[in-house]
């Protein structure tokens, strides 16, 4: 029988199929179910009153992207005023076929993108998008920027990353042949239930409003309810129920991939939420009301987080990101979404953020987003040493990193 120190160093993406008992000694303990939990915050409800446009927009810093860099030069990114909506089809699935990929280790990123890109007659490989995009194969996650970058800068087509989507924009999208990546947060079902919530990408290939279900290519999954399974082509049964409880855990963000062909449609779907400051403010009031609805879910208040953060009012951001703490996170959750880690370095708590960032690293020091944070809090408190071998360290597990702009994903 293998011994303790052996099974210690066999690295964790093959420990994760051992049998259980082998898999126990192998695998980094985890003690904890949740982050470090913060106080309830005093006054967090004045957080939550309804937001006037203009309120929001006098703030004036607001984070900015360039849409005109993610669409064809050619094509005016400025969406119509409200136009009518054009009638979509009661069902649809793209038209052009699309062949699902299982991931290889923690790479729902790379090879749902690459499933995307393949519906343009594109051949990328989850490999050949893991190696830009997640040099490090223990790499747990890549950023929805990560993936838009990769798309504009590698490739003849566009992407664009958006948060506070809606099951309107995804139908309408998918309608005109435009495929739509998803994050969203998971329980694994069947024989991986126990390793508990995961973030994870889907892509949408179908919809009906009648069966009121999407229809989706997930690497990990398969087009069954079991993981590594293929049951039919057709992908995996979503219905906008579950959807509607899952995609909230990353503030119903999405990504569109499409060509110079579609690039207006691509526009005038997402419409006004090309502009940053009109998306946040929606969104603000959006994740107001899921907060008022229901102020127990701790991703609500996640979520009015990083749109705080997005509109750099940090004071209340880092109010809001306490009460998440309060009720309670994955101890995942800093493996997808940093700007909590913002939030508290603009405003001085950098033990706070070095507290979270060892919580995150510990036994997996996979996060080059928290070695930088880490690093950033390390030396704001003059401990140079140990900043430069954080930022070092950040660096050298993944030279291209991209930290600008965190609080939007």
């Amino acid at each position: 029988m293998a011994t303790p120190v052996i099974l210690k160093a066999i690295p964790p993406r093959y420990a994760y199929r051992l049998p259980q008992p082998l898999r126990d000694i192998a695998l980094p303990v985890q003690s904890v179910a949740l982050l470090p939990t913060a106080a309830v915050p005093a006054n967090v409800q004045l957080l939550l009153p309804t937001v006037t446009m203009e309120a929001v927009v006098s703030t004036k810093e607001v984070v900015s992207v360039d849409a005109t860099a993610v669409i064809s030069s050619s094509i005016t990114p400025t969406p119509s005023p409200s136009p009518t909506p054009i009638p979509i089809p009661p069902a649809h699935r793209l038209a052009n076929p699309v062949p699902h990929k299982f991931q290889t280790w923690n790479n729902c990123g790379p090879a749902t993108l690459a499933m995307a890109l393949s519906s343009f007659g594109t051949n990328w490989t989850q490999e050949q998008t893991a190696v830009v995009l997640k040099p490090n194969v223990e790499d747990r996650n890549v950023t929805p920027k990560e993936m838009v970058a990769f798309v504009n800068d590698r490739t003849d087509l566009h992407a664009i990353a958006r948060v506070n989507g809606d099951m309107d924009k995804i139908r309408r999208l998918i309608a005109a042949d435009i495929p739509v990546i998803l994050e969203i947060g998971i329980e694994p079902p069947g024989d991986f239930s126990w390793m508990g919530w995961y973030g994870h990408y889907l892509l949408i290939v179908a919809y009906d409003d009648v069966q009121e279900q999407f229809w989706v290519y997930d690497s990990w999954f398969g087009t069954s309810e079991e993981p590594f399974e293929n049951a039919t082509d057709d992908g995996r049964a979503l219905t906008y129920a579950e959807l509607e409880q899952q995609w909230p855990h990353f503030n119903r963000n999405y990504i569109v991939v499409y060509d110079d062909n579609r690039a207006e449609t691509a526009v005038a779907v997402i419409g006004t939420d090309l502009d940053d400051e009109a998306m946040w403010t929606r969104a603000l009031q959006t994740v107001q009301t899921d907060t008022q609805s229901a102020p127990d879910n701790a991703f609500y208040w996640f979520n009015l987080g990083t749109i705080y953060n997005a509109l750099h009012q940090y004071d209340n951001a880092a109010l809001a990101y306490d009460q998440a703490r309060a009720i309670g996170l994955p101890w995942r959750m800093l493996w997808y979404q940093f700007g909590v880690y913002e939030a508290y370095y603009k405003n001085g708590r950098y033990e706070d953020v070095i507290l979270l960032a060892d919580t995150t690293l510990k036994d997996r020091p996979y996060f080059e987003e928290s070695f930088y944070y880490r690093g950033i809090a390390r030396a704001a408190m003059g401990d140079e040493a140990e900043a430069r071998r954080d930022l070092e360290n950040a660096l050298e597990f993944n030279p291209n990193l991209i930290i600008n702009d965190v609080s939007s994903q």
